[in-house]
């Protein structure tokens, strides 16, 4: 058979051979191309992976928090539409100290030149703090910053002007066969390295051993429970700019316990609560109002007695005239009151300031909180601001009312009774009158109507501070929901839902900063009023998806880049 084969090719035309030579050679140089394209487009990124689940795999499982934040231009270009020149320049100086915290500050690195090339995707990461004595008196945070790489010859060339711009000592450092990049000076260093498709940065050396040990191998975030799930959905919001991923909630509130003494001093149940959330996923988008947010959380463990979640109906806005500025709304006093008792049973602290309450009333007031007060507060309810230019509260600046809605108005009127008489007990006058067919009830003294009460309907209960407040409320004029402000704000917001906060910031940003008491009472640094003064109002939804979900979604609506500030701060 051999020999037959040997003498089949020796009978092999020299033209065939010539052929056969050419073709080889072709098929050569094909594959010499595609190597060659296959390189090049290698370097160019093309074949580069920069969702979220991927550069988490860099990310050393003990990370608190990850995030990653948006390099799509035009998704960011639409926040140029918004906010006043004041606010656009806090932005900006904003955005250059960031700049200096990831770069020693005497490294010439120009972003739109050196970085955004070459940028695919960029994931941050917050890591536990250091134990040492060294690490524990630094104020610097022990973070990560992995870079996707969609051009790694322009990315080669910004670290090695990174490495050649910077004015203090560089080094070149091995650890397990990786070069790290030791650049700045001494009292600040950044250190850098390249991990395939992937540049990390580090303020500690530590941090970027960490990384490269779970690139060769180590436990990943990606690995952590539920965090690769987290990692793949996302949460579903359009034009988004950045998401953070939580999936250990617990041992973050360790962590800041640890490291925050305000948050330490929170009552051992808030803390157990903070503990009780599994995981926290939270995102951030523009949209045509401004910008907006939108969180889940799941809770560690179910109750064993599931909590009972009403959603509001929502009626309450139509309760309210159209110069409320400001609308918190909930369902249900009296199992929120129960709750907190449950919860007070188990913290000796807490319970003391429950009972403390109760025996105020008691004492002064003769009336049982449990009994007399709470019980009967069962349904929707709602607490409104307003601007008060007149009444008791005028200097403040603001007003307010409350409306609450129960299933046995006979206990409501009782208990009013009882306050009413308490109050005339006490040198205060108490009035009745009609207003609008509604019979209101007034508290005053020499400096006028201190408060008032009375009955919207069968079930709907008010109170309201001062006269122009009360005769607000017991008008049939125009109510809240008419308002342009309030349907600007609030009308993308999830409905029904288990409560809701709206704010005209706005309005109340003018009477703050025409008000002299106010801003002695609550000073403002000139940064935050400009801020402050580019939102038109904000918008937050509370959600019970299941027993063990919670959602929350807040919009910020901005004014728009062409209005100014109501004022430009102090």
């Amino acid at each position: 058979m051999l020999g037959q084969t040997i003498s089949k090719v020796s009978e092999v035309s020299p033209v065939s051979k010539v052929s056969k030579v050419k073709t080889l050679g072709i098929g050569a140089a094909v594959l010499v191309a595609c190597g060659v394209t296959g390189g090049y487009l290698y370097l160019r990124g093309v074949f580069s992976d920069f969702s979220p689940l991927a550069s988490a795999k860099i990310v050393p499982d003990e990370a608190l928090v990850t995030g990653v934040v948006s390099t799509d231009g035009k998704a960011w270009s639409k926040l140029q539409q918004f906010g006043t020149s004041e606010a656009h320049k806090i932005i900006n100086d904003s955005l250059t100290n960031l700049h200096k915290q990831l770069f020693a500050e005497n490294t010439k690195i120009d972003y739109a030149k050196d970085i955004q090339p070459w940028l695919g995707s960029v994931m941050f990461a917050l890591l536990p703090s250091n134990n040492t004595q060294e690490i524990a008196t630094s104020e610097k945070p022990n973070y990560l910053v992995i870079i996707g790489i969609k051009d790694k010859i322009s990315a080669i060339s910004f670290a090695t002007k990174l490495k050649k711009s910077s004015d203090g000592e560089k080094q070149e450092i091995q650890y397990k066969g990786i070069k790290i990049w030791e650049c700045g000076s001494k009292d600040k260093n950044t250190y850098i390295t390249l991990l395939n498709d992937r540049l990390v940065i580090a303020p500690e050396k530590k941090s970027l051993e960490a990384a490269i040990d779970t690139f060769k191998g180590e436990p990943s975030f990606a690995d952590k429970v539920g965090a690769k799930l987290m990692l793949e959905k996302g949460i579903d919001l359009s034009n988004e700019i950045a998401e953070i991923y939580v999936p250990e909630s617990k041992n973050v509130i360790t962590e800041l316990l640890d490291q925050n003494a305000s948050i330490s001093q929170l009552t051992p149940t808030s803390v157990k609560q903070l503990k009780n959330m599994k995981s926290v996923i939270v995102g951030v988008g523009i949209d045509n109002l401004g910008i907006r947010m939108k969180a889940i959380g799941e809770v560690q463990q179910k109750p064993i007695k599931p909590v009972e979640f009403n959603p509001t109906p929502g009626k309450m806005v139509s309760k309210f005239p159209l110069n409320t500025v400001a609308l918190v709304s909930g369902y249900g006093i009296s199992q929120g009151w129960k709750e907190a008792v449950t919860q007070a049973k188990k913290n000796p602290q807490f319970n003391s300031q429950v009972n403390g309450i109760r025996n105020y009333l008691k004492e002064n007031v003769n009336l049982d909180l449990d009994k007399d007060i709470l019980p009967w507060m069962d349904r929707e309810f709602a607490v409104g601001a307003f601007p008060a230019s007149e009444g008791v509260l005028a200097p403040m600046g603001f007003s307010a009312a409350l409306v609450v809605k129960t299933s046995d108005r006979k206990a409501a009127e009782t208990a009013l009774k009882k306050l009413d008489n308490i109050a005339q007990t006490n040198s205060i006058n108490i009035d009745r009158r009609q207003i609008e067919g509604k019979a209101i009830t007034e508290w005053s003294n020499d400096q006028g109507v201190l408060l008032g009460h009375g009955w919207l309907d069968k079930e709907s209960m008010f109170v309201a501070v001062g006269r122009p407040i009360v005769e607000a409320m017991a008008s049939s004029s125009k109510t809240l929901e008419k308002n342009q402000a309030f349907q600007t704000v609030t009308s993308s917001l999830p409905k029904p839902n288990t409560g809701s906060f709206y704010v005209d910031m706005d309005t109340v940003m003018s009477v703050f900063n025409s008000n002299f008491l106010l801003n002695l009472q609550l000073p403002l640094s000139s940064d935050t009023c400009a801020m402050l003064n580019s939102i038109r109002g904000i918008g937050v939804t509370a959600n019970k998806v299941n027993p063990s979900t919670n959602q929350m979604e807040i919009v910020f609506a901005l004014k728009p880049k062409e209005q100014q500030s109501v004022a430009s701060g102090k």
